[in-house]
């Protein structure tokens, strides 16, 4: 899917990291830990969600460190304006979330969220999700597109079919068969590689009908797709 609103990574441009959280000394511990990284930099902080859609567009942020809870604007507020802003497009935003899945996780993925980690992570682990979020993926493993899953199901998640003119159901109409059936395996949660062997195809055409999806349905990235699988109804969840 073809990005807009931020530059194109290259060898010589570093991914824009913005850093958003209230507490200015964990603010403080992942600066140094982004900024020790030749293909990245942070170039902003902000302590709260309004903040933190001001310097997405002031500073052309590629991806977003976010954290869910923050007081005054939240990151669940902020990730909604980012995500409703035309020019900010492109830009991805990664939750910090205390538990890697919590209460939020579906409200932040709802919100145009690319994915989510936990606090606790590893260094290197944050590090990947940056690289992941720039360059386009969605930071969700089967693994965790499964607990996504379980999430909407504890919250009482529930699809209801397509409505005629809904704007989902408009959307899923665009997809071709093939389309759809990728589009049921990954809300599945099953990798591309996953996806190719079930369907007895190579990864990179896998790879190609996702991309294809996004595009139609407006999502900006897996995880969005794998919420629009659910809540327009093309995939019922189970609770076995």
């Amino acid at each position: 899917m073809a990005e807009t609103g931020t530059q194109t990574q290259t060898a010589t441009t570093p991914i824009r990291v913005l850093l958003a959280d209230d507490q200015a000394l964990l603010r403080s511990a992942f600066k140094v830990l982004v900024d020790s990284e030749a293909d990245m930099e942070v170039v902003g902080e902000a302590a709260d969600g309004a903040q933190a859609y001001a310097l997405a567009r002031e500073r052309r942020a590629d991806v977003v460190l976010m954290d869910i809870r923050m007081p005054g604007t939240d990151g669940l507020a902020a990730t909604r304006m980012i995500s409703a802003d035309p020019e900010l497009s492109g830009v991805r935003v990664v939750m910090l979330t205390t538990f890697e899945v919590d209460e939020y996780v579906v409200q932040a993925l709802r919100a145009g969220a690319s994915g989510f980690l936990g606090k606790g992570a590893e260094p290197d682990e944050l590090l990947n999700a940056i690289r992941v979020a720039a360059a386009g993926e969605a930071l969700l493993s089967p693994a965790a597109t499964k607990g996504l899953i379980a999430s909407f199901l504890a919250q009482g998640g529930h699809a209801e079919a397509p409505a005629a003119g809904s704007a989902h159901a408009e959307r899923l109409a665009a997809l071709t068969v093939r389309e759809r059936e990728v589009l049921v395996l990954v809300a599945a949660g099953l990798s591309n590689d996953g996806i190719a062997g079930r369907l007895e195809v190579s990864p990179l055409t896998v790879k190609t009908h996702v991309n294809r999806a996004m595009a139609k349905l407006g999502a900006r990235d897996r995880a969005q797709l794998v919420v629009i699988a659910y809540e327009s109804g093309l995939v019922r969840p189970r609770s076995d």
